[in-house]
């Protein structure tokens, strides 16, 4: 997944104020105790990440 599908994923599912807050703000265990631009920076695949995001934030599987 580009990262440009991603941002685009997390905008529509977040809104897109709320998806760069999320992203800079919530830590997750399952990324390694950090955040959606933490992991990202880390080398972590978008991919990787968004299935992450859905898990923990219930995100309904037609939006995967």
């Amino acid at each position: 997944m580009r990262l440009t599908v991603f941002w685009q994923r997390m905008a529509e599912h977040f809104g897109q104020a709320y998806a760069d807050t999320f992203a800079r703000d919530h830590v997750m265990s399952e990324l390694g105790g950090r955040t959606v631009h933490e992991a990202l920076d880390a080398g972590w695949d978008a991919k990787e990440v968004w299935q992450v995001v859905c898990a923990v934030m219930d995100v309904p599987r037609e939006k995967r």
